[in-house]
């Protein structure tokens, strides 16, 4: 995907939100809901499954103090951990649905179909206009870094 550009069936908002879905994502949402009840997302730090958003019923997963609410999407709320987003807080994450299976952990596993974070990066205009982020149940505000995106290098060595 290029930076800047959104993928299909997701539309831009002022002030920019830090997590949006597809048309996909939306409808394997709903799905998932009908069987088992309000859910929650939490963006997977790297194991079990990489970095693939996990989607858990209300109260299966523990929020703690360093997550961060980066959203909701269709009232489900997007967590994300508070080492992730420092490397995560100048994008945003894209909720998409795809088919194959997902990690076992997550309930859309069964489907068929799995959670996907796609990303793009912020420009510096909306980066500007961003709300404050949010950690922990208790919605204090967040450590957000300052300056320009990490830059991140892989090595084959």
């Amino acid at each position: 995907m290029d930076v800047g550009r959104l993928p299909d069936g997701v539309v831009a908002d002022s002030p920019p939100r830090r997590v949006l879905a597809t048309d996909a994502a939306r409808a394997l949402l709903a799905e998932v809901r009908a069987v088992h009840g309000p859910v929650l997302f939490h963006q997977s730090g790297g194991c079990c499954d990489g970095s693939a958003p996990m989607c858990y019923p209300i109260g299966d997963f523990r929020i703690g103090e360093r997550d961060v609410l980066l959203g909701e999407i269709d009232g489900a709320k997007v967590w994300i951990g508070g080492r992730q987003f420092v490397l995560w807080a100048h994008t945003q994450l894209i909720l998409d649905a795809v088919p194959g299976r997902g990690a076992s952990f997550s309930l859309e596993a069964p489907t068929g179909r799995r959670f996907l974070t796609r990303s793009r990066v912020f420009t510096p205009e909306e980066q500007a206009r961003l709300p404050r982020a949010r950690r922990g149940p208790e919605g204090r505000p967040a450590e957000e870094p300052e300056g320009p995106p990490p830059i991140v290098c892989v090595s084959d060595d």
